[in-house]
């Protein structure tokens, strides 16, 4: 038995709401698109590498990944990541998970900061980030398949010239590495030109399903992630959804969340009850919403973060508009220790709590809120989590792109293109009076008046 069969799925929140018969029929569908996921039939099949990323070690290129981070330990204070989307999600997840959020007041720094660019355009973010580097030790990792995305190319323009100015032209080149195409684009011709270190991303694998490759690692590797962890998770994760059967955990997940979809329940709020997974929440949302977002068709994706956010969306989902249900994600074991501390007075009423674990409590909220909701009607699926490590992130990264292969195939939709991705892109050149644009760029400033 492998850890990844630790990290388990819960039915019992949906029971209210749905029948044996329902969840019956639904099993039958998710085991269809199993099929057709694993046997390589369904529409956007030339994007399936990802499947076997975790055994891949040409395409992990995890040895080189190491021994660039490394290199850099030594010598290098801050590391800004550019890319946008897939590009930047994944890594972010895994940094904010397993990154003590704390170390910045570390007067000995083991690793460098990384810090992300070009996943906006916002002058001031750049402009602040611009004088920040001024006064550090700096690296950069690009990341963009084609080096014309808008945000990312932009950013990295800014950051070449920066460094180049900071460390010449030569001193520039040993500080930048890219992850791109293995032949063409933008940024494969800038590489190749300068001389930097480059990374391939696969062309059999899209963005949103990029995290174990270099796209992801060499992040977290510079982070000080043991990225070796994190693919043992994906590998043992990936070994357990291949098995065919009612039990694989992905099955469970793909067919209960398209069930309560059928049954009205259009948005799935992802809930965490510990704020590590705030931004795996933010990558499983680019995933699922890009994913299944198309052809009218689509669960909205959500996510919260509680006990915080009970403070502010927790009214809305105990008695909003009943077309939601939640995914909870249920961390079973605390890797630190704190008690509440005995106060004579106790004139905060808490000295009941006097000794016992903050994680006590946290665990009974959780309890006492998904109770909550499904008396007022919200559904709740529930993924119960050993603990927040290397190992485990690898295999939730793995668990969630599998169940949403599964889980669009059930929609009968392609769930590796982002058609509708292009139209503000489109429209934004245009408006910037990109050449060839030009009609396009009248119209639309006369929609605008």
């Amino acid at each position: 038995m492998s850890r990844a069969e630790n990290i388990t799925i819960r039915l019992n929140g949906i029971e209210p709401f749905v029948t044996a018969e329902e969840r019956e029929s639904f099993v039958h569908r998710a085991l269809c698109a199993f099929d057709t996921l694993t046997g390589k039939e369904g529409r956007g099949n030339d994007f399936l590498g990802w499947i076997d990323l975790p055994v891949n070690k040409e395409v992990t290129d995890i040895e080189r990944v190491v021994e660039i981070a490394e290199r850099w330990r030594e010598n290098t204070d801050v590391v800004v990541v550019v890319g946008i989307g897939g590009s930047y999600l994944g890594a972010k997840a895994a940094i904010e998970a397993l990154v003590n959020p704390f170390s910045l007041f570390s007067e000995v720094k083991t690793s460098p900061s990384i810090v992300f660019a070009g996943h906006n355009l916002s002058e001031e973010y750049m402009g602040e980030l611009l004088e920040m580097l001024e006064m550090k030790r700096v690296a950069i990792v690009v990341i963009s398949k084609s080096g014309t995305t808008t945000e990312p190319a932009v950013a990295f323009r800014i950051l070449k010239g920066f460094m180049e100015r900071k460390y010449g032209k030569e001193g520039a080149g040993e500080r930048i590495v890219s992850v791109t195409d293995a032949s063409k684009g933008a940024l494969k011709r800038v590489s190749l030109k300068e001389g930097y270190h480059t990374f391939t991303i696969p062309d059999d694998v899209g963005g949103r399903y990029s995290v174990l490759t270099p796209v992801g690692l060499l992040p977290m590797a510079l982070a000080g992630i043991d990225v070796r962890s994190i693919l043992e998770g994906a590998m043992d994760m990936r070994s357990l959804l291949l098995r065919k059967e009612r039990e694989n955990p992905a099955v469970m997940y793909a067919a209960a969340r398209n069930l309560l979809y059928s049954k009205g329940k259009k948005t799935e709020i992802l809930v965490n009850y510990n704020p590590k997974f705030q931004y795996l929440s933010e990558w499983w949302k680019q995933l699922f919403g890009e994913s299944e977002g198309k052809e009218g068709k689509g669960i909205y994706p959500a996510s919260v973060n509680f006990t915080t956010d009970l403070h502010s969306m927790g009214q809305y989902i105990q008695e909003g508009e009943r077309t939601i249900f939640e995914t909870s994600l249920i961390v079973e074991n605390s890797l630190k220790s704190v008690t509440i501390t005995k106060d004579e007075d106790d004139l905060d009423g808490l000295g009941f709590l006097s000794g016992r674990h903050i994680e006590e409590c946290n665990k009974m909220a959780a309890a006492g809120t998904m109770l909550a909701h499904i008396d007022g009607g919200v559904p709740n699926i529930t993924i119960n989590i050993p603990q927040i490590d290397a190992y485990t992130v690898g295999a939730l990264f793995y668990f969630f792109e599998f169940s949403c292969g599964v889980s669009a195939y059930m929609l009968e939709i392609n769930p590796f293109d982002q058609p509708g991705v292009e139209a503000y892109k489109t429209n934004m050149f245009a408006l910037l009076g990109k050449p060839g644009y030009e009609d396009l760029a009248s119209k639309l400033r006369e929609r605008m008046r």
